[in-house]
């Protein structure tokens, strides 16, 4: 077990955070960094591309648990492990929400119509605690300046508001 040995030292696997010399945490943040990257491309690609609580909270997790790693608050293996598990559940919980509507909705939320032939709905606005200047402002970011020109607009999963203009 010289080997295991050699790797535990280099690594100061059983430090404490205040004991780890510059570079064992240099190791760590290497071995952390490239295990990242494997987690994080086995999570899929809309990991990153989405902004949902659904993906949103995986990150802060992972950040979490991997900077406390690297600083050595927290084990190195351990850690990993379970980050691979918490992305593997994120993979699963994923497809699932694919696949299933009431699954998706209760994962990544559901989206709602704000304006509808040029109406507004208030009720809509007012349950997301939009307000009228902040529509007007996602309206203007869509190219639209008037309201009547709006056939549709949305709030979707992602928070960002979708437009869509009047033939």
């Amino acid at each position: 077990m010289p080997v295991l040995d050699l790797i535990n030292s280099a690594i100061g696997s059983g430090r404490q955070a205040t004991e780890l010399t510059v570079l064992q945490v240099c190791l760590r943040a290497l071995i952390v960094f490239f295990a990242a990257l494997v987690i994080v491309r086995f999570a899929d690609k809309r990991f990153f591309a989405r902004r949902n609580a659904f993906d949103v909270i995986l990150g802060f997790i992972l950040a979490s648990m991997l900077a406390r790693t690297i600083n050595g608050s927290e084990q190195l293996v351990p850690s990993v492990i379970a980050a691979f598990l918490l992305a593997a559940l994120h993979r699963v919980l994923g497809m699932f929400a694919c696949r299933s509507r009431k699954f998706g909705a209760i994962f990544k939320g559901h989206s709602e119509t704000f304006i509808r032939s040029g109406q507004i709905d208030s009720s809509a606005l007012m349950r997301h605690h939009v307000g009228q200047d902040d529509l007007e402002e996602e309206l203007r970011l869509n190219g639209v300046d008037d309201v009547e020109k709006v056939k549709l607009a949305r709030l979707e999963r992602s928070g960002e508001v979708s437009v869509i203009k009047q033939e």
